[in-house]
């Protein structure tokens, strides 16, 4: 880990902060296999050329699931040049301690001497130490948290470097944005570097809370945000014979993996074939963060392309949207949910999932990573979370999907049409479209949020929890026979929402 923004000699500087953490030993075990894989010598006092040390840091990334495109970055603001050995031959360390490439500063569990003379050792420490920022409890969440967004590793690059008030996403005093922060000075090099585009994220002061002229950390207001933007999904999981397209106009279409190669153009939105695994940069003295992808043409025209210009839109390209049929009475689709990789016909919701994709109160998830898999696939996600917005959504949409459609956003908020509905059926929900109470909007809700909701539609009158959770009893939408039995402070699953539809149709609407 690092401290805060310090001076060193490339694109950022920065230090080390002193954390202590407990280090599985065991999980540093395959710096071997990496350093074969890209043919680098660990016994080297040299630091290696551009292509090896690409190499030695995308590998180690995916070998924790983590987008290589923010290590290259990290290794790149706190290294300068990635660069680990001095022309002695001996390891960078800077004034504040911190060792190597990575700049590893008194990690518990660590050998001190190995971070210094094993650049693949460093590199393994400085992934793992940022992998554990993304796993922590205590720091914001991003959407559903999905490993290969990039814009979903904010905060864990924030806290690489430390979450004290320099590091603020907003400057508190003048409400603009911290272009100076550790981590948006990371997302500058993925998008000069890498020559990706992100999307920056709407926070806001209130968010933030710190004193600055205190050393203290930041005390974040809300541990989930839920942005309803374009994200960008990292560029290195692209498989053999998938399906991908150009970015930008005049994409070059390389002979060889090299920016010194013959070149052809593809337009914007080609679609090319991935024919094989990723190579890096040929000419080892050129210095790329992206990789090669060979690809071949409609026309059968075989070449290369940088990762940094394919898109994952062509494999499988965004239906264009249709209203929401009626619920009552139900319209029965004919979507064959076999389709989704996750669906268990031998599960208890299995029913309740056909039922609930057919009539068109839920969709599923399209082109997201499995995470039993690997793969991208279409997915379910029968144990995961809702949000209260996102329940009001499968509420709307099986309440009133007619005005669902028609009703129109007042603002950019994702949730305005949502909570426009809540509040003229005067439901019990938490969240608002105010700028206090937008976050509250996606976090996970409770069964007795839930419930209270679900009875007060139905009723059209605000109900308490309790009468809520007696309602569902009474009906048989719930076989618990009492309120703590029922868990109202548990979060509700996408799979117990359903089912909870499912029976009130089968109860009021059959």
């Amino acid at each position: 880990m690092k401290k805060i923004l310090k001076p060193l000699i490339s694109v950022i500087a920065i230090g080390a902060l002193s954390l202590s953490i407990n280090i599985d030993k065991n999980v540093l075990a395959n710096n071997n296999n990496i350093a074969n894989t890209c043919d680098y010598k660990s016994a080297s006092k040299k630091n290696p050329d551009y292509s090896t040390m690409n190499c030695l840091l995308t590998e180690t990334a995916l070998s924790y699931d983590v987008p290589p495109e923010i290590v290259k970055a990290i290794a790149e603001g706190e290294s300068g040049n990635w660069r680990h050995f001095d022309m002695n031959g001996e390891a960078i360390v800077t004034a504040d301690k911190g060792i190597g490439i990575m700049q590893i500063t008194n990690q518990a569990g660590y050998n001190q001497d190995k971070l210094k003379s094993d650049i693949v050792y460093n590199i393994q420490a400085g992934v793992e130490t940022l992998n554990k920022m993304f796993e922590r409890k205590d720091l914001p969440s991003i959407n559903g948290g999905e490993r290969d967004v990039l814009e979903h590793w904010y905060f864990a690059i924030m806290a690489y470097n430390g979450t004290k008030p320099v590091n603020s996403p907003i400057v508190q005093a003048t409400d603009v944005r911290n272009t100076n922060a550790y981590q948006e000075r990371i997302l500058q090099i993925i998008e000069k570097l890498e020559l990706i585009d992100l999307t920056e994220l709407p926070f806001s002061r209130e968010d933030f809370q710190y004193d600055s002229n205190s050393r203290e950390n930041i005390k974040f207001s809300e541990m989930n945000y839920d942005f309803d933007l374009p994200l960008t999904k990292s560029k290195y999981f692209f498989e053999t014979n998938q399906k991908v397209s150009a970015t930008t106009t005049n994409v070059k279409f390389r002979t060889r993996p090299s920016i010194d190669s013959p070149f052809d153009t593809l337009r914007e939105g080609e679609i090319v074939t991935i024919t094989g695994p990723f190579e890096y940069e040929e000419v080892s003295t050129k210095k790329n963060h992206f990789v090669w992808y060979p690809v071949k043409r409609s026309d059968g025209t075989k070449g290369y392309v940088a990762s940094s210009y394919l898109n994952y839109s062509a494999s499988t390209p965004t239906p264009t949207p249709t209203p929401t049929p009626p619920v009552t009475p139900p319209t029965t689709g004919n979507v064959d949910v076999t389709k989704f990789a996750d669906y268990d016909a031998n599960q208890y919701w299995a029913e309740d999932f056909k039922w609930a994709v057919n009539i068109g109160i839920i969709s599923g998830d399209p082109n997201v990573k499995n995470p039993s898999t690997g793969k991208y696939e279409n997915l379910l996600k029968p144990y995961t979370n809702l949000t209260e917005n996102q329940m009001l959504s499968i509420l709307f949409r099986y309440f009133k999907p007619s005005e669902l459609a028609s009703t129109i956003a007042k603002t950019s908020w994702y949730g305005d049409k949502n909570y426009q509905l809540a509040t003229k059926y005067s439901l019990p929900v938490l969240g608002a479209n105010t700028a206090s109470k937008q976050a509250i909007a996606g976090k996970d809700i409770t069964r007795g949020n839930f419930a209270r909701i679900l009875a007060s539609m139905h009723y059209g009158k605000t109900v308490s929890q309790s009468e809520a959770i007696k309602f569902l009893r009474d009906n048989g939408l719930t076989t618990t026979k009492t309120n703590e039995e029922f868990k109202p402070n548990d979060s509700l699953t996408r799979a117990h929402t359903v089912a909870f539809f499912h029976r009130y149709e089968q109860i009021f609407n059959n």
